[in-house]
């Protein structure tokens, strides 16, 4: 990394205080709402998200011809059945910003997050187990701050991890931006994870989205402008956020699953085997 925190003067602290390598205080939960398959609130700072996911279910196929203003991505196997589908709904609060702006539901922007989470969710989770099915991922921005793609996809991996959804690890995102703006033309300029909405608005930013602890990504969104000798550090710094997320997220879980145990909901060293119709 090109810049060494231990030496790191108090004059370069960000607006908020953090160093260039920190997060803001993340905050999750699972299982939040009981009548949900799997539910999760998560903040990252002030930007705070609100998932339910429903399914795996065969009947809500059949229903989706009205479309419901979510976003689907269906696969292919190899034996050539259907896998499930993942349809992704977000539906942003017109109070989760400080102009109050709501967003019509064929709103651009929307669409655009709601394409990018279904391809992302769809190359993790293991929806060939699920031929014929549709698997529902609904999100609630509650309020906005930066890094909301970010949040939307931390959100969405807990809810289905809620409701047991098969995955090949946890799909984790942060985004990382740069110390100048395209216009300053520095090639030295310093990389930043975890902008807020004042940074967003400032400096050129990108979110990548990792595979578990690895390096593997797979979502990767720039819509600023960007020096391309910049670019491999932002998606280092952001890959190294999404390690710590993906611990918090971790922890998260583990918790959810020690007070269940401890509560008697579930016997400790279960497993759950689940036979699938040929």
């Amino acid at each position: 990394m090109p810049l060494d925190t231990s030496t790191y003067s108090l004059a370069l602290l960000r607006i908020d205080g953090r160093r260039w390598n920190e997060l803001r205080q993340l905050r999750g939960q699972i299982r939040t709402q009981a009548a949900a398959d799997g539910s999760s609130y998560l903040e990252m700072g002030n930007t705070k998200v609100m998932c339910v996911v429903t399914g795996p279910s065969e009947e809500s196929k059949q229903r989706r011809g009205g479309g419901g203003g979510g976003t689907s991505s269906g696969g292919t196997t190899a034996q050539g059945t259907n896998a499930a589908d993942i349809v992704v709904s977000v539906v942003v609060g017109g109070f989760s910003t400080t102009d109050r702006k709501r967003r019509a539901r064929g709103d651009k922007r929307t669409q655009e997050l709601q394409s990018t989470l279904s391809k992302s969710l769809g190359a993790t989770l293991h929806t060939h187990l699920f031929p014929r099915s549709t698997i529902s991922v609904s999100l609630h921005v509650l309020s906005q701050d930066g890094s909301l793609l970010a949040c939307l996809v931390n959100a969405a991996t807990l809810a289905l991890v809620d409701a047991g959804i098969p995955m090949a690890d946890y799909l984790v995102a942060c985004s990382a931006g740069s110390t100048s703006s395209h216009a300053a033309g520095d090639e030295r300029a310093d990389p930043l994870i975890d902008l807020n909405g004042q940074e967003e608005q400032e400096l050129p930013f990108l979110t990548v989205a990792t595979l578990g602890a690895t390096d593997r990504v797979a979502a990767l969104v720039c819509e600023s402008r960007v020096q391309v000798s910049r670019l491999e550090g932002m998606m280092a710094a952001a890959a190294d956020g999404c390690v710590g997320i993906r611990a918090y997220l971790d922890s998260v879980v583990r918790e959810k699953g020690r007070k269940m145990v401890a509560e008697g909901a579930v016997e400790k060293g279960v497993t759950m085997a689940m036979d699938i119709d040929a």
